[in-house]
């Protein structure tokens, strides 16, 4: 008989299941309770219930785990002192969208190398976002493989999709399930309406194919994310940061029947690709912010330990410590200038919320 399928399949990689993973590297209490607490005061800001500022800061993609734990630490204090009026969450992005082809990121190709041991990458991926928790810190990242979640996903407070895959339908049903407040990415062509259409679809039940835990195919079941916002990004027809989109974004948003919540991304199309940009507009926010009534309730800003972005594919040995391979970013230095200077902006009138007795 003539072989009709798997003609283009070199081979087929067995993992391990979620459940064996999660086994391997359980989380404990302590992470449990900074996942849980994050997630609550995210919320809390999406729906206007925490007047503070929802930042989601780090490198564009984890590369080098010795300079993301750097990274960590300093963030981890900085945001220790500077959480009364902001949650601070790390960036902690493992895989990387490509536009034709290009280093998928750390789950896919954890030893930059092209020899795509995923099954490692999980692993690291894993144990890196114990680690920030362990830190204190609250984690962000990207879902761009519907498998993945299944895998990390309970050790992550924000989650995000991304301009390209906003319009998924598969995304869309993903994150309808997912348990951690998230924002859509507006298209990359600029589109408000296809990320006010994710909301929408997500905030809905849901069946879908998927993976359970022990790794069986199975018909998934949801009920729906009452807990997604947009990230304004910029597109192809330009910027979106200004008090004029940012209305105009929420007023479709109102009149789709969601709650206006906006976190304005300073990079992307919204800085032009030119990393430097980011604090003037993270300036611009704050501005619109501290004249009342603004729908934005956060920011995103790509930051390494160092600034710009470095030529990949070479040999790791010579690559520069604490440089992006992927998107370019701002350095610490100029990183924490940003962060305390909207904290001194933000005022008192955004300080956290006194617990009842």
């Amino acid at each position: 008989m003539q072989r009709t399928s798997d003609i283009n399949v070199i081979d087929t990689r067995p993992l391990p299941s979620p459940a064996e993973l999660m086994a391997a590297l359980p989380k404990t209490e302590e992470q449990a309770a900074c996942i849980v607490r994050s997630r609550e005061a995210i919320h809390r800001i999406l729906f206007g219930d925490d007047p503070r500022l929802l930042v989601v800061v780090g490198p564009c993609s984890i590369h080098d785990l010795e300079a993301g734990r750097d990274y960590g630490r300093r963030l981890a204090a900085l945001a220790a002192e500077l959480g009364d009026r902001m949650v601070i969450a790390m960036r902690v992005y493992f895989e990387k969208p490509r536009t034709t082809v290009g280093w998928k990121g750390l789950i896919l190709d954890p030893h930059l190398d092209g020899s795509s041991d995923i099954q490692h990458g999980l692993y690291l991926a894993r144990q890196f976002l114990r680690e920030i928790l362990d830190l204190g810190l609250p984690t962000a990242t990207e879902f761009l493989d519907p498998i993945t979640p299944q895998y990390i996903a309970d050790l992550v407070s924000w989650g995000a999709i991304g301009a390209r895959t906003t319009e998924s339908q598969t995304h869309r049903q993903l994150a309808s399930g997912l348990s951690m407040p998230l924002g859509f990415k507006n298209g990359t062509d600029g589109s408000i309406q296809s990320a006010i259409n994710a909301i929408k679809a997500a905030s809905q039940p849901q069946t879908f194919l998927g993976i359970t835990t022990d790794g069986r195919a199975a018909a998934i079941r949801t009920s729906g994310n009452p807990n997604c916002h947009i990230v304004l990004r910029g597109g192809a027809s330009g910027p979106n940061y200004g008090a004029a989109p940012v209305a105009a974004a929420a007023a479709l948003l109102t009149k789709a029947g969601l709650h206006p919540s906006i976190l304005v991304d300073c990079s992307h199309d919204n800085s032009s690709k030119q990393p430097e940009r980011q604090p003037e507009i993270f300036q611009e926010v704050l501005a619109q912010i501290a004249a009342g009534s603004s729908p934005v309730m956060g920011v995103m800003i790509e930051s390494n330990l160092f600034g710009g972005t470095q030529p990949f594919p070479r040999p790791k040995n010579e690559l520069k410590y604490g440089v992006s391979i992927t998107d370019g970013c701002i350095d610490w230095a100029t990183t924490e200038g940003c962060l305390r200077a909207a904290h001194a902006a933000l005022g008192a009138a955004h300080a956290a919320p006194t617990p009842s007795s």
